[in-house]
C-alpha cells in the first residue's frame, strides 16, 4: 500500500505492507485523514506517538470503512464507516485499536467531513467537560480559537449552554470566522491590554474556564483573566513550552491549573475519552449543530503542500488529506 512516511530527509510517499491486525484491532480502508498540529510538529522533530512501525507511517487520525475485524473486537462490523485515532492514519490502510474507533455520526456525512472532527471533538470535550467541569451559564475563553480545535471548542461550549464565549486570535482578519463559530466576543491578544478586555466583558471577575492552546507567557497571563476559584486547562503550547510562572498569583486566585495530553494515556483512558464525547456530542454532530469548516483538501501525494499550508498558519479550519474519493 501507499503511505506517507517520515524519513531523515523529510516527508515522502512510500510502498509499505498492509498492516496485520491483532485481536483488538480493526483494519480500516482509509478515505480521508486530517492534518493536526501534532502531525506537523512530528515533521519538526517533536514526538507525539503518531508514527507507526519501523517505516514511520504518519498520521494521528483517519476516516474510512472497516474491512477486517480482530477476534476480540466488539461493537463494530465489516463495512462500517468509522473515524479512528492513534498512529499510521496517513496511509491507504490503517490498523487501529477498536477502543479508539468511533462510528461516523450519520449516514449522510461524507468521509471528508467526518474526517475533520474526531481529534478536535475528543480534545475539547475532554478539556471543557471532563477536566474543565463546565456547566451551563458559565463563561469560557478559548485561547488560540481560530485553529480547528478552537473552532470546535467554541461550538461545544455554546452547545453546552455557555453564557459567554470569548475567543482569542492575533489576527483580527479571523474575527468574522470566530463569530461564525459561536464566539460572542473576540480578543486580539496582540494588544497589550487584551486582559482588560476580558475583564471588562465579565464584570471584572474573569471567566470560569480558560482552555489554553498557547501557554508560554500565557501560562501566567491567563491567571489574570480567570475568576477566583476558576479553572485553566492547558491543551497546547504553541507560544512556548516553558516560561516564568507567577505562583503567588496562582495561589491568591485559587485557580485549578490542569495540563493534558494524549501522549501519556493508556488505551483504557483513551477509550473513556472517546466514549464520553460520543455520549454527549455525537447527536449534535449528526444533526449539524457542531460543524468543522474545511480549509483545504489535498491528495495525499501533495502532502508537502498541505504541511506547508499549516506552516504558514494562514488556514481556517481543517486541512485534509484524501486517499480515495470521499463524496
Amino acid at each position: 500500500m501507499k503511505a506517507v512516511l517520515l524519513s531523515p530527509d523529510g516527508v515522502m510517499i512510500g510502498n509499505v505492507p498492509i498492516p496485520k491486525i491483532n485481536s483488538k484491532q480493526v483494519l480500516i480502508e482509509v478515505y480521508s485523514s486530517s492534518l493536526n498540529r501534532s502531525d506537523f510538529l512530528e515533521t519538526q522533530g517533536q514526538s507525539f506517538g503518531h508514527l507507526s512501525g519501523s517505516q514511520k507511517i504518519m498520521g494521528a487520525t483517519c476516516c474510512g470503512k472497516i474491512i477486517e475485524l480482530g477476534d476480540e473486537v466488539s461493537g463494530f462490523s465489516i463495512g462500517e464507516r468509522v473515524v479512528a485515532q492513534g498512529s499510521g492514519g496517513w496511509a491507504e490502510f490503517c490498523a487501529a485499536d477498536f477502543r479508539r474507533v468511533l462510528p461516523v455520526p450519520s449516514p449522510e456525512m461524507s468521509y471528508l467531513q467526518a474526517g475533520t472532527f474526531n481529534s478536535s471533538v475528543l480534545t475539547m470535550h475532554d478539556a471543557i467537560v471532563t477536566h474543565g467541569l463546565f456547566k451551563a451559564g458559565q463563561t469560557i475563553l478559548i485561547q488560540g480559537a481560530s485553529s480547528g480545535v478552537g473552532l470546535m471548542g467554541m461550538q461545544i461550549a455554546k452547545f453546552l449552554g455557555a453564557k459567554l464565549v470569548l475567543a482569542s486570535s492575533r489576527d483580527k482578519n479571523k474575527f468574522p470566522l470566530l463569530k461564525n463559530y459561536k464566539a460572542d466576543i473576540c480578543i486580539d491578544i496582540s494588544r497589550e491590554n487584551w486582559e482588560q478586555l476580558v475583564l471588562d466583558a465579565t464584570e471584572q471577575k474573569g471567566v470560569d474556564l480558560v482552555v489554553d492552546q498557547l501557554s508560554g507567557k500565557f501560562g501566567t497571563l491567563n491567571l489574570n483573566v480567570t475568576k477566583v476559584g476558576g479553572r485553566i486547562i492547558n491543551v497546547g503550547r504553541l507560544a512556548g513550552q516553558t516560561d516564568n510562572f507567577d505562583f503567588n498569583k496562582h495561589a491568591e486566585r485559587r485557580i485549578t491549573f490542569i495540563g493534558t495530553t494524549g501522549r501519556t494515556r493508556s488505551i483504557a483512558e483513551h477509550e473513556a475519552v472517546s466514549r464520553s464525547a460520543k455520549k454527549d456530542l455525537w447527536g449534535a454532530l449528526a444533526s449539524g449543530s457542531l460543524h468543522m469548516p474545511i480549509d483545504s483538501s489535498f491528495h495525499y501525494h501533495d502532502v508537502t503542500k498541505a504541511l506547508e499550508r499549516m506552516k504558514q498558519n494562514a488556514h481556517s479550519g481543517r486541512i485534509m488529506l484524501e486517499f480515495k474519493q470521499t463524496s
